[in-house]
């Protein structure tokens, strides 16, 4: 069972992927986050985050910073351990670095060399022989190419370096399908922009609930328990905040927010973990709105009402 931990006091529940591991209902992000990336990563730990997403990809992430940030949360005792901490990384194809900087591979490499050697970066850059999760960063230009890394992925994950393998970046269900059919090891997870112009992802979603395997049990942790649907590959939200002010401002959202004394961003973020059953990534910079995002949204005698539900759901039909 866990234990609530950290300056906010609270439990962030996991949920069970449908790879039998247990990640947390909400990971800090760390694009973006350039020099100021250690010290945020720490805070992020200290206040009570125990999942962290980076990637192999200079361009947007400093994957090292994030490792130095982790093996100092271990060696002042902000955190236990590295197993108490869940690392998700990415692998990032040509197409999405930037080639004015040191690349993570070789990029003449073939394609599954490219993934062993932007993983062993990855190892050297996070500390670690093995990562929670290891996500394909956007699929390939072509359907050969991506399945080709992708059995990359899955060598990694069946020699135990991997502990799970996800995809990012896929907004055509066709293309889902495709890729779902071709796949060895299903992904655990499915990361994608959480905004209007597709729809929420709402047939990706469902394609993703009914595919469920049935070999895992759902997260643990008394008090607020997502919707998990065992075994599910679960979707993870990015840009949450960012792609929504029509949302966050809408009269609807924040009378729901005051009716339950919280926050509106608190409500969106409870709406996707409890409704959505999505695990939100959130990238605040902002000490104040790391503590209170888990507070509030971990807080265990906040529930959404159906009625709160339908009234948050009624306002995503209006993207402006």
């Amino acid at each position: 069972q866990m234990k609530a931990r950290g300056l906010a006091g609270v439990c962030v529940p996991s949920r069970v992927t449908r790879a039998g591991v247990e990640m947390p209902s909400m990971i800090y992000g760390t694009a973006w986050k350039k020099h100021n990336t250690t010290a945020l990563v720490k805070l992020a730990l200290r206040t009570g985050f125990t999942g962290v997403d980076t990637a192999c990809q200079p361009k947007h992430y400093s994957e090292p910073l994030v490792g130095d940030a982790i093996a100092q949360s271990i060696s002042e005792g902000i955190v236990p351990d590295r197993g108490a901490v869940f690392i998700q990384t990415k692998f990032t194809s040509l197409d999405g670095q930037d080639t004015s900087q040191p690349l993570p591979y070789n990029p003449a490499a073939p394609l599954h060399v490219q993934v062993q050697e932007s993983f062993a970066t990855s190892q050297k850059n996070l500390k670690t022989d093995y990562v929670d999760s290891l996500v394909l960063h956007s699929p390939l230009q072509s359907h050969k190419d991506t399945m080709t890394v992708w059995r990359a992925m899955e060598q990694l994950h069946r020699e135990g370096k991997a502990r799970q393998i996800g995809i990012s970046n896929v907004y055509d269900l066709a293309y889902l399908k495709q890729f779902w059919k071709d796949a060895d090891v299903k992904p655990a997870v499915l990361q994608n922009r959480f905004y209007p112009e597709t729809d929420y992802d709402t047939d990706i979603r469902i394609f993703l609930l009914n595919n469920a395997s049935s070999s895992a049990l759902p997260g643990n942790c008394s008090g607020d328990t997502p919707p998990s649907t065992p075994a599910t590959t679960i979707y993870q939200s990015f840009w949450s905040l960012t792609a929504n002010p029509h949302v966050l401002t809408h009269p609807r959202v924040q009378a729901v927010a005051k009716q339950h004394g919280k926050g509106v961003v608190a409500v969106w973020y409870k709406y996707l973990v409890q409704h959505v059953g999505a695990c939100p990534l959130n990238g605040t910079t902002d000490p104040r709105h790391m503590l209170m995002d888990l507070q509030q949204v971990f807080d265990p005698s906040f529930s959404l009402s159906s009625h709160d539900c339908d009234n948050i759901t009624a306002t995503l039909t209006i993207a402006q």
